[in-house]
């Protein structure tokens, strides 16, 4: 059976603290996507989930008195909470501390194991440790002695360990990106990672003795896996890797591993690395996303620069907020979050462009043609510019999206709003309703506009599926938004005549601040 679903992840998240808003711009990033592949009829497979083993969530338990698996159940239910509230409709959320987890990461450690290239050996590591990355450091790597991520201190660290000989597959892994470019994304992490790889690979631990906490080596039990090693493997858990051959084979390699910029080098080199010792197929790409700016510095909690969700979404309301960062930032590159800037958007994009679109084609109806979608005309006149617009918008946005190109592609689409909205102040329907004699202009226009907002309705439903299902709801379509594909969806008239419309709050009532 071969690979027939689109397999998008995100990274899994620790839960020793509370989600903020950069955790979630990844969130709803593969939401958008995941949304967007099932709005093009495909199946579509969206994981997250909670990196629950590793040495700081002892450490964050026994700071609370209690065992690990008791905190990290308490503190797992705020990350679904968050998901939740924000309309992630993830497919599978997998926990670290799962059995399905374990026998995964035990499968694949064994697997290493008995290679037979001697890929993991037992040898003494020394060397600086951040708790907060869960990752080694050279000297050289510190900022100002600090840890380069988390300006936290690191700790110098001695102990026994087994290691992957991740030396061993520089050449591979050089081979595996120049056959396959596409596998990092944006360029420019694409050349990080083969710089690195090209200054030549260290091989890095994959257990520790120092707790308890996490899977047991299969060989040697007092040790246990390293969390990287563990981490990563919930991707290939998902998908069935030790328990369910026949659904591994539909879905595995993952399409795209979305993450932040920060843990590039583990899913970049590591990852591959480790599945090629395994004898599996590497995922096909790694998109790796810039970081969310607060006053110029890098979301985080112990930097008190932590935006929890839902303090937007009480103000904004959900669908603004999945609109705001993903179309206020250019995905892929390091962005700025100010609440004036969410404000403004919102009030322009939202508010303005569509909230008023939609507020006055419905009232025009309403007012001017009983509420009635009236008959399409017979003979094309201006309106058919609406339709070349929106044709060429949902072809463009398909593109963009395709590409990753999250941004442009909502762009595209507000592009066809703007069309929309000129268009109404070039004909002035408020105008033709004036004049019997140009009532089949006006009826033109209107059935124009309404068959445009159904087409938009439809290109918001994967970054604003609410304000979309009001949208169709209002516009009174029989058939379910949820059954609509592209880019069949987009191909013009297929709005009912005699539709009954139905006007109702505005979408997005414009902000004061």
């Amino acid at each position: 059976m071969p690979k027939d679903v689109f397999y998008v992840t995100t990274p899994i998240y620790y839960p020793n603290d509370v989600p903020h808003i950069g955790h979630a711009y990844t969130t709803v990033a593969t939401d958008f996507v995941a949304r967007y592949h099932r709005l093009r009829g495909e199946e579509a497979f969206f994981l997250t989930g909670t990196d629950e083993h590793g040495k700081k969530v002892p450490q964050a338990a026994r700071d609370q008195g209690l065992e690990p698996q008791e905190f990290v159940d308490r503190m797992e239910p705020r990350w679904r909470e968050v998901w939740e509230r924000l309309d992630v409709a993830y497919d599978d959320y997998i926990r670290t501390t799962e059995p399905r987890h374990e026998k995964a990461v035990t499968k694949l450690l064994t697997a290493v194991y008995e290679n037979g290239r001697d890929d993991i050996y037992l040898g003494t590591y020394e060397g600086l440790y951040c708790v907060s990355c869960e990752a080694y450091y050279t000297e050289d790597e510190l900022v100002n002695g600090l840890c380069p991520i988390h300006a936290s201190p690191v700790e110098a660290v001695s102990e026994e360990n087994y290691f992957f000989r991740l030396s061993a597959y520089q050449d591979r892994l050089l081979e595996h990106y120049e056959a396959h470019p596409e596998a990092v994304e944006p360029e420019a992490r694409r050349n990080e990672v083969l710089s690195t790889i090209k200054g030549g690979l260290r091989d890095f631990s994959i257990s520790r003795t120092s707790f308890a906490w996490g899977v047991p080596l299969p060989w040697d039990p007092k040790h246990v896996c390293y969390v990287w090693f563990d981490a990563l493997t919930n991707y290939v858990t998902a998908a069935g890797y030790a328990e369910d051959p026949a659904r591994f084979e539909r879905m595995w390699p993952a399409d795209v591993h979305f993450i932040g910029k920060d843990i590039l080098r583990f899913h970049a080199i590591y990852w591959p690395a480790m599945l090629m010792a395994a004898g599996v197929e590497p995922p096909r790409q790694v998109w790796a996303h810039g970081f969310l700016l607060v006053g110029g510095e890098k979301m985080s909690k112990t930097r008190l620069t932590g935006i929890h969700p839902f303090e937007l979404v009480d103000h904004f309301g959900v669908d603004a907020y999945r609109y705001y960062f993903l179309r206020e930032i250019q995905f892929g590159q390091d962005g700025s979050f100010s609440w004036e800037s969410m404000v403004a958007r919102y009030n322009a994009d939202l508010a303005n462009d569509l909230g008023n679109l939609a507020s006055r084609v419905l009232a025009m109806l309403d007012q001017y043609v009983g509420g009635r979608v009236p008959q399409p005309p017979r003979t094309h006149g201006p309106e058919v510019r609406l339709a070349e617009a929106a044709r060429g918008a949902a072809a463009e946005y398909d593109e963009r999206v395709l590409a990753m190109d999250l941004t442009g592609g909502l762009a595209a689409v507000w592009g066809c709003v703007g069309e929309v909205n000129r268009y109404l102040v070039e004909v002035a329907p408020w105008a033709l309703a004036k004049d019997q004699a140009r009532r089949a202009e006006l009826e033109a226009c209107l059935y124009a506009s309404a068959e445009a907002l159904r087409i938009i309705a439809v290109m918001i439903s994967p970054v604003m599926p609410r304000a979309a299902a009001r949208l169709w709801e209002q516009l009174g379509i029989d058939s379910a938004l949820e059954d609509q594909r592209l880019p069949e969806a987009a191909s013009w008239g297929a709005i009912a005549p005699g539709t009954r419309v139905r006007r109702g709050d505005a979408l997005f009532p414009r902000l004061e601040g």
